[in-house]
């Protein structure tokens, strides 16, 4: 599913919906490093011999090799594959030979065995090749990742921080969601978003906010003034996909802009483009802020909206962590239908244990809660951000 405050990513450490099934494979046909693929096809082409053996001249099941190379072929390698192939071709004709002639399968058997094995290794190749293809891919949507959701270092801007992001889609590893720290001269800003709709176009768009916000979040004095300018870039990211012709120009992204003033470590401020209020999490319980009155990104131009949204600004109290999360966990739902619970949840994990207002604990805590509560479905993508000041 590594923590963002252990300077490593979250992804690499959580478990995953719909992991690709390869990767999995791989893990488990390997001991102390090595690989025991060929295993299974020995012990299933011992077990045909021992039954051929055991039974008598009118039940032969010599025949059956022609399962070792399809077995080989679905975990081993091609060159493995190929060997299982050879192997059972050159055991049937010995333990054919080994019968009686009024009991061996004879010449069709054995071609049976051959053109099995030569088949094996023709779907081998293929699993292989698309193995390989889905691995390169898997390496270029790491690398998408890691640009978009930069590994932030442990204590970065001077506050303590945790994230967890989940790709709804387990094999491309990015989406929508995106979530940076950025400390200035003004003191250190966060932001977390969610940009409407999936695939490439929402991961533009998430880029190109995280690029206006990295560098308005360390020279604008005025969180209002990092606000208007988030407006304005994805106004212009518009502008850019409509000159394209693109379909998707009506894009928008809900977001909560953090700040966190250098001259008063006990106040936040607080930006929202229509997202789900944050969390205050601390000791003694929560206190979600209250709703914002912003329109998301994007939207603020057809409501005519007269410059950003309100900055609310907030005391922290000693210990309290600020909690923003996607509409991944609060859309949530189990079997029942019913919607994860998130505010009722978090309130009993402090009340069993104050540590959870840790950063670390309490995205650990509201991840396992989620993926719990969905049975490990995701039905977009998630992201679990905690911040506070060191």
């Amino acid at each position: 599913m590594r923590y963002r405050d252990a300077g490593r990513s979250a992804l690499d450490r959580l478990p995953r919906a719909r992991d690709p099934d390869a990767l999995r494979r791989q893990q488990l046909l390997r001991v102390r490093g090595r690989s025991v693929a060929w295993v299974p096809p020995l012990l299933v082409l011992v077990t045909i011999l021992l039954v051929d053996w055991d039974t008598g001249g009118e039940f032969r099941t010599v025949s059956w090799i022609v399962l070792v190379p399809g077995i080989a072929a679905a975990i081993c390698g091609v060159w493995g594959t190929a060997v299982f192939g050879a192997l059972g071709l050159a055991t049937y004709a010995l333990a054919d030979h080994a019968w009686p002639r009024q009991y061996q399968t004879g010449l069709p058997d054995f071609i049976l065995v051959g053109v099995g094995g030569v088949l094996a290794v023709l779907a081998c190749a293929v699993r292989v090749r698309g193995e390989r293809r889905m691995l390169h891919m898997r390496d270029v949507a790491e690398t998408t990742r890691r640009t978009l959701l930069r590994p932030l270092p442990p204590g970065w801007g001077g506050l303590d921080h945790a994230a967890v992001y989940l790709a709804a889609d387990a094999v491309a590893r990015v989406g929508g969601d995106f979530y940076d720290i950025q400390p200035g001269p003004h003191g250190t800003r966060a932001l977390v978003g969610d940009v409407q709709g999936k695939g490439l176009g929402a991961v533009e768009t998430a880029a190109a906010l995280l690029g206006t916000f990295r560098e308005a979040g360390y020279h604008e004095a005025d969180l209002a003034t990092v606000a208007a300018r988030l407006e304005t870039r994805i106004q212009r990211h518009a502008g850019h996909l409509a000159a394209l012709d693109r379909d998707d120009v009506d894009r928008f992204a809900t977001a909560v802009l953090l700040s966190f003033p250098a001259a008063d470590p006990t106040t936040v401020e607080v930006v929202n483009f229509g997202h789900e209020p944050p969390l205050m999490v601390g000791p003694h319980g929560v206190r979600p802020l209250p709703p914002g009155h912003g329109l998301p990104l994007g939207l603020g131009e057809l409501a005519h909206q007269d410059g950003p949204p309100p900055t609310l600004r907030v005391t922290l109290a000693p210990g309290e962590t600020l909690l923003v999360v996607t509409d991944g966990v609060t859309e949530a739902r189990d079997g029942a239908g019913v919607f994860y619970p998130l505010n009722d949840r978090v309130a009993e994990g402090l009340l069993a244990d104050p540590r959870t207002a840790d950063p670390s604990r309490l995205v650990a805590y509201v991840r396992d809660g989620t993926l719990r509560h969905s049975g490990g479905h995701l039905a977009d993508d998630t992201t679990i951000f905690a911040v506070r000041r060191s």
